[in-house]
């Protein structure tokens, strides 16, 4: 029977002849199953959308073209994905046991998700000033909703990789902790998927 080496400096945390049971595998699948109700979520808001994306639901205020910026939203992009890429590589230290390298990989990752609420909060206060606000038509309404629960998760994101950033040090890499950094990576790049289909259908498509 094939035993599992206990993670560390030049040891691997992951064996695939280890015959005992996977709770990290368990734990996993677990996940997914919470991914796929925040997927119905998010294509309720989609549709949502969709159906208010037109001048009738405007309520004689802006819709797309006029309140969206595709400049900010490229450079939005940008930022969710070089911080998924961040996170991705302190991953692959985590194959080691390399608490140093996941831990980086963390702090980057927080970094450019901090820059992409930035630019999320500076494009929806802006609007809130101009008096362009979720009360003001069921477009706006919907492009709130859509746009601020997405930014939401990504808040949620940041206090859990701050939260790893304290069990890292002090728990190591155990059982709990490794699951969690990988359905952590998993809600990530989930994030930046989401993300990716708002800036193209939002701001690319709906700015037109």
């Amino acid at each position: 029977m094939a035993i599992q080496a206990p993670p560390g400096a030049g040891t691997r945390l992951f064996h695939p002849h280890f015959e005992g049971h996977d709770q990290i595998s368990a734990r996993t699948l677990g996940f997914w199953l919470y991914m796929l109700s925040d997927a119905l979520i998010f294509t309720g808001l989609f549709v949502a959308y969709a159906v208010l994306n037109n001048p009738m639901a405007a309520a004689a205020g802006p819709i797309a073209p006029q309140i969206v910026n595709q400049v900010e939203g490229l450079w939005q992009t940008y930022a969710v994905l070089g911080s998924v890429a961040a996170y991705s590589l302190g991953t692959v230290a985590l194959k080691s046991g390399n608490k140093g390298g996941v831990m980086l990989g963390i702090v980057l990752s927080i970094l450019l998700a901090l820059v992409f609420l930035y630019f999320e909060a500076h494009d929806l206060l802006g609007l809130l000033a101009a008096g362009n606000g979720p009360s003001r038509s069921g477009y706006l309404s919907a492009f709130f909703v859509l746009v601020a629960t997405h930014g939401l998760h990504m808040v949620f994101g940041i206090l859990w990789m701050l939260v790893m950033l304290v069990q890292i040090p002090t728990l190591g890499f155990s059982a709990n902790v490794v699951a969690r950094l990988i359905n952590l990576r998993m809600f990530w790049q989930f994030q930046a998927t989401i993300w990716v289909l708002v800036y193209v259908y939002v701001y690319m498509i709906g700015a037109f």
